[in-house]
């Protein structure tokens, strides 16, 4: 069976199946952005997620619209959720993508229950919202009406310039509940980006997309994270971020260093082993005894977000995770801090 959408070519196969779904559908788009890659589109039980009680983010709710991610980060920390689903977490983590198309009608139904305690809801805390689907399903759009209908507080963290669709919503919520936006630009350099997220928007559109939100009267922030020694660390990349995004007027900038848990430390070692194998000794050592690397290496790259191209302290926040198990106090909107648990 074939159907037109935005004049693409669909096709539906309803024989799939994923583990904790009963009915699947899987489109496959013949835009040149999603070739080999399928959608898988769920009914989903729930929409609001509980951040167990160990984690370390100041927030305690999500919301994830997608599984998977077509930016193809390697360094990505959502990868090995896609093992739950019985995919892998490396090339089946960028091309089968999980679509929950009834995302906003959950949403709304959740927050209208009568135990909800209009707690902070943070989105793009595992894969992000506005990846390149986003602009086929529009899911954003329901969720963001169904969090501004109830006055929910809420967040959003991306890497994608598309989120300024939606700005026409987040002004709304901006003026009836507390709400934040943060952007991931982990460097400038084209090099660099390209090489370790393949498939994501630009950094300078990311840049720009900040500006846009920070002068509408959105708080706006930057995340220059994850930093990854002998690959975005130079001193001159790190500052031309800090630069840039202070012109741009971010609220906040924080940087946060590569940590590798099982699943993407695979990944990663094996990215770096075909583009940077000069540098394979140099990480084997630094995560030898686990997911962090050591505390004078984060030290060190704490620093690199300090200097005279940095604006006035009170501005910033640095959460680097000196010490894995200790925080330091989040600043009021939730990117800063959220993303210890998406590298």
């Amino acid at each position: 069976m074939f159907v037109r959408w935005e004049q693409q070519t669909v096709e539906l196969d309803a024989s799939a199946r994923l583990p904790g779904y009963r009915d699947v559908t899987v489109r496959h788009f013949d835009a040149p952005e999603a070739v080999d890659t399928r959608f898988y589109e769920v009914q989903a039980k729930s929409i609001l997620n509980r951040v167990p009680e160990a984690s370390q983010v100041p927030f305690r709710w999500t919301v994830n619209p997608y599984r998977g991610c077509t930016h193809a980060c390697v360094y990505c920390f959502a990868r090995p959720t896609h093992e739950y689903l019985e995919f892998d977490a490396g090339r089946d983590f960028e091309r089968e993508i999980v679509v929950k198309v009834n995302a906003p009608e959950r949403l709304r139904a959740e927050l209208a229950r009568s135990g909800w305690q209009r707690e902070h809801v943070a989105l793009g805390t595992n894969t992000d919202p506005y990846q390149w689907v986003e602009r086929r399903y529009e899911l954003m759009r329901g969720i963001w009406e169904a969090l501004r209908d109830a006055r929910n507080p809420c967040s959003v963290l991306t890497k994608s310039p598309l989120l300024l669709r939606d700005l026409d919503l987040m002004l709304e919520l901006n003026a009836v509940t507390d709400f934040s936006a943060a952007l991931s630009i982990p460097t400038l350099e084209q090099k660099a980006w390209r090489a370790t997220e393949p498939r994501s928007p630009s950094p300078s559109a990311r840049l720009e997309a900040v500006a846009e939100l920070s002068k509408a009267g959105i708080k706006t922030g930057v995340l220059v994270a994850p930093l990854m020694p002998g690959i975005n660390d130079s001193p001159e990349q790190v500052r031309e971020v800090v630069r840039l995004a202070t012109e741009a007027g971010a609220g906040y900038i924080t940087g946060i260093a590569l940590h590798l848990r099982r699943g993407v430390r695979e990944v990663f070692m094996e990215w770096l082993a075909d583009q940077r194998p000069e540098l394979v000794s140099q990480y084997e050592a630094a995560y030898r005894r686990g997911a962090y690397m050591p505390v004078a290496e984060r030290r060190r790259l704490t620093r690199l977000l300090e200097g005279p191209l940095v604006p006035p302290r009170e501005r910033f926040t640095r959460v680097l995770q000196i010490e894995p198990k200790v925080v330091q106090a989040p600043q009021p909107a939730y990117p800063a801090t959220a993303q210890t648990s998406l590298f």
